[in-house]
């Protein structure tokens, strides 16, 4: 007959786990002999391996129970109902797993791998820290929206970065967003900038992402975005305004005033 530490040790696992057993009644617990202790034989040790056997398997403690009582027909469709459910759970952790392999460089937190290579692109034109974190979460909010447009919309957007005005606009704009000057000058020469760039797109009937969908939300949310992240936007759109231009993310042409 054998203590309670005997038993754990020759099947292989703890005190702890015998005791849980006995809580949950997968393990009979057997009466104290005269001096106290629990005392048990062969057929305890043989139904603890088998119990440790089927948990180091995978098999969920409240099913094991009912598959040591199973013929063999109902054991065998039991394991295969159990492997079912390993290979989905492996196959979600292996997803989850890429997922978490992708969130390394902070940028790809809720956005495809063709966005985070544009936001590195920003990075190397001169785009500072906080501009690109700007860029980033209003990403998010395109990609949350059209998931399966942004491959398609990519390469425009990284093409763009090859034209000297947006490299100027980005590094303009990273400079200000960067200072603390509430009307800084340079925001003339951004909106200079952006006028210039939204002619241009106009006149090559160019649009932004989105732009052919009829939803505006993602882009009225793209618009608030960019004042909370800097009041200094809507001075920026007033200058915009001045040139001909509204919105933020979806440039309107603005109607010309009569002559006169």
């Amino acid at each position: 007959m054998l203590t309670i530490g005997q038993l754990a040790a020759y099947a292989g696992v703890t005190v702890r786990a015998v005791r849980h057993y006995h809580q949950i009644g997968l393990l009979p617990e057997p009466e104290r002999d005269a001096s106290g202790y629990r005392r048990y034989g062969a057929t305890a040790v043989v139904s603890l391996i088998k119990i440790r056997t089927l948990a180091d398997a995978g098999v969920p403690l409240s099913q094991i129970s009912r598959m040591l009582e199973a013929d063999a027909s109902a054991f065998a469709e039991a394991i295969r109902t159990i492997d079912d459910h390993l290979r989905d759970e492996i196959q979600r952790l292996e997803t989850s797993r890429r997922h978490i392999a992708q969130l390394t460089a902070g940028d790809s937190l809720a956005l495809p791998p063709e966005v985070a290579a544009y936001l590195d692109r920003l990075r190397g034109i001169g785009a500072s820290q906080r501009m690109v974190e700007a860029e980033r979460d209003g990403w998010i909010l395109v990609a949350a929206r059209w998931p399966d447009r942004i491959v398609e919309w990519m390469p425009g957007k990284i093409a763009h970065l090859d034209d000297p005005q947006v490299v100027r606009l980005y590094r303009v704009l990273s400079e200000i967003f960067d200072g603390d000057e509430e009307d800084d000058p340079r925001l003339a020469e951004a909106a200079d900038i952006m006028a210039c760039l939204a002619e241009q797109a106009y006149a090559a009937g160019e649009d932004i992402p989105g732009a052919e969908a009829d939803d505006d939300l993602p882009h009225d949310l793209i618009d608030a975005l960019a004042v909370e992240s800097d009041p200094r936007v809507r001075r920026l759109r007033e200058l915009m305004r001045e040139r001909g231009w509204s919105g933020w993310n979806r440039m309107e042409r603005l109607p010309k005033p009569p002559p006169g």
